[in-house]
């Protein structure tokens, strides 16, 4: 397995986890129970998984409200791709 591989692989697991977080502490939050903690939901944007939030947020119309949220996960993904972009061109 060459490294392009393992990281695709790591971003599409991290990313369907983050989406599936999202939905998680959406469903805990119409129960009123434990929840997950917003640090925890930012470390897994910040580790790959923000497209996989923002898609969670949206679809689950969770965190929408919390400005932090809202331009937060976005701010990530910008970074990250630019991360990537510098990368890419760097060779």
């Amino acid at each position: 397995m060459n490294i392009l591989n393992v990281i695709t692989f790591y971003l599409f697991v991290i990313n369907i986890t983050g989406f599936a977080v999202m939905g998680i502490d959406k469903k805990k939050a119409v129960e009123h129970r434990w929840r997950v903690r917003e640090s925890t939901l930012f470390l897994i944007a910040l580790i790959g998984g923000s497209a996989g939030s923002i898609l969670g947020m949206r679809v689950f119309h969770h965190k929408t409200r919390h400005w932090y949220f809202a331009y937060g996960m976005p701010l990530i993904l910008i970074l990250q791709i630019l991360l990537a972009v510098l990368i890419i061109k760097r060779g």
